[in-house]
C-alpha cells in the first residue's frame, strides 16, 4: 500500500481528451518524464492506485496529454478527471544540477525558516514577470507571496522537497 509519505503532488488531472481514454494532466514538475517513469499515483477516494503510462505528450509547458494502461474510452478516463497526481519520491533523481533546477519545480515544497519550522508549501510559482514570485499556503490556510531572490531562500533540497528561507516577519505580515 502506497502511503502519502512516500509520494509527492505534481498536478492534476483537469478533463478526458477524445475518445481513446486520454486525459489532460495540469502538472507543476515534469520528473516522471526526466526520468521515464512508468508510473504515476493518482489519489482516488483516498488511496493512492499506481497508474501505468501507456504514452504522453506534452501540450504545454503546465499540461501533458496522459494514456494509462487499461483505461481504452472516455467513460473510464472520466471517473479519473479531478484526481490528484502524485510521484513516489523513491524515483525522484538526487543528482539534480542547480542548473537545471527551475522555479517551476519547486511547486509542493515545504517551506522552512531558519528554524527549521513549517511556513506552508509552495503552491504555485508566478515567472510571468521579472520577479519571480512563490506563493505559499500558510498551515492555517491562508497565502502570502515570497519573492524569489537569493536574500530570503538559503538552501533548496530536491530530494526532500524543502525550501529554507529566511522571510522577514514585515513580509509575512504585509501579505
Amino acid at each position: 500500500m502506497i502511503t502519502e509519505d512516500e509520494v509527492y503532488q505534481i498536478g492534476v488531472i483537469t478533463r478526458t481528451h477524445g475518445v481513446r481514454g486520454e486525459l489532460s494532466f495540469m502538472f507543476t514538475d515534469d520528473v516522471w518524464d526526466r526520468v521515464e517513469a512508468d508510473y504515476l499515483v493518482l489519489r482516488l477516494d483516498g488511496i493512492f492506485v499506481p497508474f501505468f503510462l501507456e504514452e504522453w505528450r506534452f501540450r504545454s509547458d503546465t499540461t501533458a496529454l496522459v494514456k494509462f494502461e487499461d483505461i481504452d474510452d472516455a467513460n473510464a478516463a472520466t471517473r479519473l478527471v479531478g484526481s490528484e497526481v502524485f510521484f513516489p519520491k523513491a524515483l525522484t533523481p538526487t543528482d539534480i544540477s542547480e542548473e537545471d533546477l527551475t522555479w517551476k519545480m519547486l511547486a509542493g515544497f515545504k517551506v522552512l525558516d531558519a528554524s527549521d519550522a513549517l511556513v506552508g508549501t509552495i503552491a504555485t510559482v508566478d515567472e510571468s514577470t521579472i520577479n519571480v514570485l512563490l506563493y505559499i499556503n500558510r498551515p492555517d490556510g491562508s497565502e502570502f507571496m515570497l519573492p524569489a531572490v537569493e536574500e530570503f531562500i538559503r538552501d533548496v533540497d530536491y530530494q526532500a522537497r524543502t525550501l529554507h528561507a529566511a522571510i522577514p516577519a514585515e513580509l509575512i505580515t504585509l501579505n
